[in-house]
């Protein structure tokens, strides 16, 4: 049964690191998941409640990163409510079109919200290259604070 926990606490983890990258699947809270659950088989010996507690605190940051940082920069170049609700639905359609689908769709999406809402192709452009980048941002930085985690967790069990 400990064989089976531990597959299982690994797929999670490799499931989450892939989830960070699609926006379908909660990644942070695969890796998360999967670290907790190994901690629990070992009893907490090798990974204890402390660095369970930084790996916790970790995950909450990823997911605020995750979602501040494309609406900041959204917000930043004065996008309107339906220009963040493009973004949105381009996000969720990028899911659907591979990936440069996911990486352009939220893009799409933003500039074509902005558009419908402003009527200013130059303001709906701004407004779709800057959510852009704030999603690659976040993506980024999602994306290291999952490493580390998972960094953490591997000098955890070898320590």
């Amino acid at each position: 049964m400990t064989t089976t926990l531990w597959v299982i606490s690994v797929l999670l983890i490799v499931v989450g690191i892939a989830g960070v990258i699609l926006p379908a699947l909660p990644g942070v809270v695969f890796v998360f998941g999967g670290i907790l659950l190994a901690a629990w088989i070992d009893d907490f010996t090798r990974i204890s409640g402390w660095t369970i507690g930084v790996l916790a605190v970790l995950a909450i940051i990823a997911f605020v990163v995750d979602y501040v940082a494309s609406t900041l920069a959204a917000r930043r170049a004065g996008a309107s409510t339906l220009g963040l609700v493009g973004a949105a639905v381009g996000t969720v359609l990028g899911i659907f079109t591979g990936l440069i689908g996911l990486v352009f769709m939220p893009l799409v999406g933003a500039a074509v919200g902005e558009f419908i809402a402003q009527q200013d192709a130059i303001r709906a452009g701004r407004v779709g290259v800057a959510t852009w980048i704030g999603l690659v941002i976040g993506t980024a930085l999602k994306i290291a604070i999952v490493f580390t985690m998972v960094g953490v967790f591997i000098a955890a069990l070898l320590i």
